[in-house]
């Protein structure tokens, strides 16, 4: 018996990477998989339905049951497609896991809006177009796993990422919105923030690309979501994971960590008296990792 044995999932981003391995890994645990990949490149060009088709060959070559989508989750119209596939092919739908993702990297001050456009609307409508089919379906069922995609580029930033960054934060809101929303109709909604070698990875700096790929392969994030998949994680929800290896850890949910308070109203000239006193600031974990200059020299 397979923990996910009678269960529909629909894995968006399917065909590469971190998707392929997740699909496959639902498969081998019982699941029925609609593989949602477009087929595109990392700058999400160029579609094609081969990587999302070769996925599903695999699935059936093991014995699985899956499917293709091969429609645009940029689009509402593609991510109600990848759920109508599943209740389509396979009569229901219980796990929804986000996967799709593309890059368009710039500094801030050379970004073009198209460059921000198209990253956003992979990443964070991406998530939304599918997610909303999926939750009025899974509300009228009174049960459903969704397991979302961020990053510690979203979580704690990355210079040359603006638009994924806020994609991915965007993402980490959109998971918790949604896990209160659906919480009474016996939904789950939980992120992962993973770190393993994938064809996005390949594009990071070299010193960064060395520390990533002795993390893990795209296939060691997949026992991560199956569990969260599965009525084993039913009372887990709102949670951000970081995974890495053989390593699994628990975001913490933020919360104001000093605070001030003053008899009447703030004026600037009294909050600049006591700031660095009182209130400080948490450094940017990325500074130092970065080797980021922070505060910058007198004269700079």
């Amino acid at each position: 018996m397979g923990l996910l044995d009678g269960k529909v999932a629909v894995v968006t981003g399917g065909g590469n990477g971190i998707g392929r391995g997740v699909a496959l890994a639902l498969a081998a645990a019982g699941a029925a998989v609609v593989v949602n990949d477009y087929g595109v490149g990392v700058d999400g060009r160029d579609p094609s339905r081969g990587p999302a088709e070769a996925v599903v060959a695999e699935i059936a070559a093991r014995g699985g049951r899956a499917v293709a989508s091969v429609q645009s989750v940029a689009t509402m119209q593609g991510g109600q497609a990848a759920i109508d596939a599943a209740l389509s092919a396979f009569g229901d739908l219980h796990i929804l896991v986000c996967c799709a993702g593309i890059l368009r990297e710039r500094m801030i001050f050379n970004m073009t809006e198209e460059e921000w456009d198209a990253v956003i609307a992979v990443h964070l409508k991406g998530h939304f177009a599918v997610m909303r089919p999926a939750t009025r379906h899974m509300r009228e069922k009174r049960y459903g796993r969704i397991v979302t995609f961020t990053s510690t580029a979203g979580l704690e930033g990355s210079p040359g990422q603006p638009n994924y960054s806020a994609a991915k934060a965007g993402i980490v809101g959109l998971t918790r919105s949604t896990a209160l929303a659906m919480a009474k109709y016996g939904v789950t909604v939980n992120a992962i923030s993973p770190e393993a070698e994938t064809r996005m990875t390949e594009r990071l700096p070299d010193a960064r690309r060395a520390q990533v790929a002795t993390a893990a392969p795209p296939e060691a994030i997949a026992p991560v979501v199956v569990f969260l998949a599965s009525d084993r994680a039913a009372h887990v929800t709102g949670q951000i994971l970081h995974v890495r290896g053989d390593r699994v850890g628990v975001w913490s949910h933020p919360a104001p960590v000093r605070t001030v308070v003053r008899d009447g109203r703030w004026t600037p000239e009294a909050l600049a008296d006591v700031y660095d006193r009182v209130l400080g600031q948490d450094r940017l974990r990325r500074f130092d990792a970065m080797r980021i200059p922070w505060p910058p020299a007198a004269g700079s």
